[in-house]
């Protein structure tokens, strides 16, 4: 890991044994340290319950359930307001020399593939996983319930649409030009229309 994690709790490789379970809560140290990491103004509980089973020697499965109460701000009002976030997730702890290099095709990525987070071969940091899932979980355009755009378009207009709600008065529905209609003259050879 390049930085240190505002909240770690390391659990040493060799108390895994056969499989453990796991509880790890992030203090209130530690919750303002993640909502300054994560531009949120809170971030006000912070639980996850991991069951750790071993795949090989060097390799664990980690399936959590992770619980959290933030406040956001929202996109449309700017107003903070509280939310509450919970969901099941699985990750697998590989060694840090087995992770793949920085480089990677994009079109190899497997999205339904079970992340992957690396230890160091010693210990593994459920702390940090936690707040790995913690930041997928987040909105990246929070809205506070309620909060709608009352005049926005839901739906884009097609060509000859222009008009679909009836707004525009006659005049100005032949004033207005076609936007596309430059580059139709350009494609048919046809300049200066």
């Amino acid at each position: 890991m390049s930085h240190n994690p505002e909240f770690s709790r390391r659990v040493m490789m060799n108390r895994i044994g056969g499989g453990i379970e796991e509880t790890v809560e992030a203090n209130e140290t530690e919750r303002k340290a993640l909502a300054a990491r994560f531009g949120i103004p809170s971030v006000d509980k912070l639980v996850c319950r991991f069951r750790l089973t071993p795949v090989t020697s060097k390799i664990i499965l980690a399936e959590g359930w992770i619980a959290a109460s933030v406040h956001q701000s929202c996109v449309i009002t700017d107003e903070i307001f509280a939310d509450a976030l919970a969901e099941a997730f699985s990750v697998r702890f590989i060694p840090l020399e087995d992770m793949p290099e920085d480089e990677f095709d994009i079109d190899s990525i497997d999205l339904d593939a079970i992340d992957e987070v690396p230890h160091d071969g010693r210990a593994i940091d459920l702390g940090e996983a936690a707040s790995e899932q913690l930041a997928l979980m987040l909105d990246p355009y929070p809205r506070k319930p309620g909060a709608g755009l009352e005049n926005a378009v839901d739906v884009a207009p097609r060509e000859g649409d222009d008009d679909a709600d009836g707004l525009l008065p006659e005049d100005a529905k032949a004033a207005k030009p076609n936007p596309f209609a430059a580059l139709a003259a350009l494609k048919s050879g046809k300049k200066g229309e």
